[in-house]
This record gives C-alpha cells, sequence and structure tokens, in this order.
C-alpha cells in the first residue's frame, strides 16, 4: 500500500511544528490533543501479524495496533486489565476464567463486510487463542502454550497433520463475554505471557480477506490503526476515534492525531534527524555519539535510562567444525574480554554478562548459582591445546556473522576478531549482513557463529532461558529454528526448565530456572557478552511517556506540550 505525497507532507510538517493541530481541544487535566509522534527504526519491518511478530521493531509498532486480555504497565511493567475487565483463578491455580470488556470495536477496515469494525467478543478470544496451539507457516508462537495450556500439544500435533476439528481442552468459550483457560499445572507467569504479543487478539476477518497478505493488514482494537505502509520507507497510524480507554481523570485515549515510523538504517543518520527535529526521540544512541547526553540539557532534550532487560550474544553451531568440541567453544568464550567491549567500545552504555543470559534485575533469581564468565586467555589457549590446536594451529577458519544496523554490533565484532586472533591464534572472518539476510541464515543452521541479541518479551527468566529450551529446536534439522535458533537439547536443561514451569513454590522455580542456566554455560553453546543500558532521549515537548528495561511503549497516554517546541 503506498502513501500519497501530500499526506507524508502534510504529517511531516505536523509533527515538526507547533502549528497546525488537526484538533485544539485541550482535557481535563490540560494535556492537549493532537500531533503526531515521529519515530524510527534501524531494522525493515518482517510483519505485523501477532503469531509472527518476533521483531523488537515489529513488536514496537504493532502494540500500539492490537491488545491483549491484559497489558503492561510502561511505568513498571505490572499487569493491568486490557481487552478483559476481570478475571479470577480457581484455588488449584490452573482455571482462569476472563470476563471480556463491553463496548470494544475493531478498528474500520476492508476486511468487514461494510468496512466498518465490529464488537470484540469472547469468541474472538478463544479463536486467537486457539490460532497459538495450531500449526500454520504464520504461527511462530505455540512455544507459549506448549506444555503448558490443557490440550495445546495434542491440538498443535494434530493441525500438523491436517486435522483441524479437534478443539484446545483448555480454551473454553463459556458465553459471549467469557472465556476459561486450563493450564496443565500451576504457571506462574501465566498472566505476563498473556500480555505477551503472541495472545494479542485480532478479528479471524484478517485471514479471510488477505490470506497470505496478512502480515501487512493489521487490525486490531489498539489506540491506533494502520493508515499507510510503503516498506522500507514509512509507516503511518492513525488515532483510532472509537478507542475504548480513557486515562485516570477521565479523557478519551489518545491524544495524538498520528504515529509516522520511518526506517533509516543508518544510526547517524538517525541522530541527525532527533537533533533537527525530526524525530520525537531516538533509542538506542550511536556508538561514539555519547556527546547528546551530555548536550541534553543545553538543549532541553529529556533523557531516560535503565538496565534494559536484554541481552546479546554470540551463538555456536555445534554441528559445524569447529564448534563441536566444547572445548572449543569454552576457549573462544574465554579468550573474550567483556569488561574492555563494555567499557572501551561501548563506552559503558552496557553491563557485562557476568553469569549468563539472564540480565540482572530479577530481584528473587540467584543469579550466583550460574558460574561467571572469566576473562582467562591462558585457560583458554590451554584448552585449545587438549582439543588438539596448540596455538590455533590447524584450527579451521571461523566466519563471525552479525547484522549491520545495531547498537555497536560492527565495532564490537571487530574487537572480538581480534582477540580471538590474538588470544588463542584462531583465523577469524568478520562477516556484515542486512539484518534479514542475517536472520535467515541463523535461522537455517547456515552460520558457524553469529550475533545476536533478546529483548525480553515478558519479564521474567524463563523467557530467556526459552531461547535454549529442546521443544524450542525442530526436529527436522531442514526447517529454519526462528526460537531456539542454537538448537540446543540436553535432558538435564530441559528437565529443569519444566520443572521451573510446574512448580508452586516460587524460590524452587527461581532456582531450577538458574540450575538450567547453568547447565547451559557448562555446554557454552553461547557466549554471554553484555545487557545494555535502555536509553531513549525525547524532544523537549513529548510527554508522558516512561521508560522500562524492555522498551514497551504505550503511546496512547503521550501528549505533545507545544509551549515547548522551539519557536520558527
Amino acid at each position: 500500500m503506498r502513501i500519497s505525497i501530500a499526506l507524508l507532507i502534510s504529517l511531516f510538517v505536523l509533527g515538526c511544528n507547533s502549528s497546525p493541530r488537526s484538533n485544539e481541544r485541550t482535557g481535563r487535566s490540560g494535556k492537549h490533543y493532537g500531533g503526531v509522534f515521529n519515530a524510527n527504526e534501524t531494522e525493515d519491518l518482517s510483519g505485523l501479524f501477532p503469531l509472527s511478530v518476533t521483531q523488537a521493531s515489529s513488536h514496537r509498532i504493532a502494540s500500539q495496533i492490537y491488545e491483549g486480555l491484559v497489558r503492561f504497565d510502561q511505568r513498571d511493567l505490572s499487569i493491568l486489565p486490557c481487552l478483559a475487565e476481570s478475571w479470577t483463578m480457581d484455588p488449584s491455580g490452573t482455571i482462569y476464567t476472563f470476563t471480556i470488556r463491553e463496548g470494544v470495536v475493531f478498528h474500520n477496515d476492508p476486511a468487514f463486510p461494510d468496512g466498518k469494525g465490529r464488537s470484540l467478543t469472547a469468541r474472538d478470544v478463544e479463536y486467537c487463542l486457539k490460532a497459538i496451539c495450531t500449526y500454520s507457516t504464520e504461527n511462530e508462537m505455540f512455544w507459549l502454550f506448549q506444555d503448558r495450556v490443557l490440550g495445546a500439544n495434542a491440538h498443535y500435533a494434530a493441525s500438523a497433520k491436517g486435522s483441524i476439528d479437534q478443539e484446545v481442552e483448555g480454551i473454553e468459550l463459556i458465553d459471549e463475554r467469557t472465556v476459561r483457560v486450563t493450564l496443565v499445572s500451576p504457571w506462574q507467569s501465566f498472566l505476563q505471557v498473556l500480555a505477551h504479543q503472541g495472545c494479542w487478539i485480532w478479528p479471524k476477518e484478517i485471514i479471510e480477506h488477505y490470506g497470505d497478505d496478512l502480515i501487512w493488514h493489521p487490525i486490531g482494537t489498539g489506540p491506533f490503526q494502520m493508515k499507510s505502509l510503503r516498506l522500507g520507507e514509512a509507516l503511518i497510524m492513525e488515532r483510532n476515534p472509537s478507542y475504548w480507554r480513557t486515562d485516570s481523570v477521565g479523557d478519551q485515549l489518545p491524544f495524538l492525531d498520528a504515529i509516522r515510523y520511518t526506517f533509516l538504517q543508518d544510526k547517524e543518520k538517525e541522530l541527525e534527524e532527533f537533533e533537527k527535529g525530526h524525530l520525537s526521540t531516538i533509542f538506542e544512541i550511536p556508538v561514539g555519539r555519547t556527546d547528546i547526553l551530555s548536550r541534553s540539557s543545553e538543549k532541553g532534550y529529556q533523557v531516560q535510562s535503565v538496565p534494559g532487560l536484554s541481552v546479546q550474544f554470540y551463538g555456536f553451531n555445534e554441528r559445524m567444525a569447529p564448534f563441536r568440541d566444547v572445548r572449543v567453544r569454552k576457549a573462544f568464550s574465554m579468550a573474550i574480554d567483556r569488561r574492555w567491549i563494555v567499557d572501551s567500545v561501548l563506552q559503558g552504555l552496557a553491563e557485562q554478562a557476568l553469569h549468563g543470559i539472564v540480565p540482572p534485575g530479577f530481584a528473587s533469581y540467584p543469579y550466583d548459582s550460574v558460574p561467571v564468565q572469566e576473562f582467562d586467555p591462558e585457560g583458554a589457549r590451554a584448552l585449545l591445546v587438549e582439543a588438539g590446536f596448540p596455538e590455533g594451529k590447524g584450527l579451521p577458519g571461523v566466519y563471525l556473522q552479525v547484522n549491520n544496523n545495531g547498537f555497536g554490533y560492527v565495532k564490537v565484532a571487530g574487537e572480538v576478531q581480534t582477540m580471538l586472533e590474538k588470544n588463542l591464534g584462531a583465523r577469524v572472518i568478520t562477516s556484515v549482513l542486512p539484518s534479514e539476510q542475517h536472520f535467515d541464515r541463523v535461522e537455517r543452521g547456515d552460520a558457524a557463529m553469529w550475533r545476536e541479541g533478546w529483548v525480553a518479551d515478558h519479564p521474567d527468566p524463563e523467557n530467556f532461558l526459552a531461547l535454549f529450551y529442546g521443544k524450542n529446536a525442530p526436529l527436522d534439522s531442514t526447517l529454519p529454528a526462528t526460537l531456539n535458533t542454537t538448537r540446543y537439547v540436553n535432558a538435564r536443561f530441559d528437565s529443569l526448565y519444566m520443572h521451573a514451569q510446574r512448580t508452586s513454590d516460587p524460590a524452587d522455580r527461581m532456582l531450577s530456572l538458574a540450575l538450567a542456566e547453568r547447565q547451559l554455560m557448562k555446554d557454552a553453546v553461547v557466549v554471554p557478552l553484555y545487557h545494555e543500558m535502555s536509553i531513549r532521549v525525547l524532544q523537549p515537548w513529548v510527554m508522558d511517556l516512561p521508560i522500562n528495561g524492555m522498551e514497551y511503549r504505550d503511546l496512547a497516554t503521550v501528549w505533545m506540550d507545544d509551549t515547548k517546541r522551539p519557536k520558527h
């Protein structure tokens, strides 16, 4: 779908200047209606359909369009009611009954017979939750309910064989406003998972009307609805005039007229656009440009920062030489100086991944149960000797594959290449690819060593360890692995991970997850590198957009204070 030049120009002017506004109304609390929120993503979109949204960039956009039964509070990531106005849990902790909110309608769209969005019902919720448990090429979210929702595994297996008649035992439609979900066993993070993008609610008319093109035609109940999309250039969402939410004083949400996303892949150019006032925010400062943080008070910029619930790591392909040998994998990990990367390359905008992949910030997680990842070049060289590669002699050359559009990815890879050559005598070549090509090779198992990152989908250590659960790796080696890209399968890890899902004791659950991570580090299929600080810079006139470690955004509450814009 193409964007008209007139529309782009009008939105650009509206976003950059204090006037004109399409709506001069002021709410009870003095917050102004109108304006455009301008942002940029450096990754091209891979789609906007809930069951296949795996990119952080796609999530930040689609989360303004779709909603789930519950949502995160963007201030502290606690759980709030959303499309479910209330719910109950039975004494066993396995049966949840949700009451669906009245007065919610889907966005207007040609998918509906008259082009007008219809009312949301409990049937839509049942349909979408069942879709998570149904095999399809668009569904990358079965792992959310696998082994956890009663009957989910049986339904997925049956649908993979072509049977679509079998119901999901644990997903029941009670009446037009009530849905019941029955779990296999108590699951402490169930409500957090329901806030995950895989559990957002959408109408079945998307499939019926758009077919294979559904990933580019999002229809939700959220504060903004799709207006126009030109892939690789710009995406525009406009205010949903029928949105159901109000703020604490009763003002109708959202305040903004529209949201405009561009897709510049050069972080330096993105920063230039921000400094010109063309972008409302910039997330992830380019490496080497931390000067903007020190100049923020002079410019009036708002700087927000919190420890990120994220991790950057390198993965190993155990099926490729030289990484079939765990001693080689461990040697590579021990030869990398994480402190140097964090302090010198990333200029302090990250924290070393000292224990493993689970980031700091989970108060009850026993991090000390996971061994510290030591920088030990001498020990690394000794391991190579044991493996039959003294001073790197005979060690096959390695391509370290990274994508080209993230925070310091290429610079970090260059430093790691130097460290591995210096400390091990390894022959390493950094291969830099566009994101789409990079992840395609990773998911198909064609990369030997690669950069990967994960930002929490829901704030729990379990979310990070799901990347290595054996059932999240395809049994067929010819199929792409979209979640467990290392294709790691270990019986002890899987047993501990599943025990954590079934125990009702919170301390036992966290210890089991930590012991699973300990096994992962023992097998060294990944090299944890660092946890990024979540840093965002906002224009002075952008109001009410608090930051969190997931970079989860609720733009429904954002408003523009034109008194803080520069006068032209």
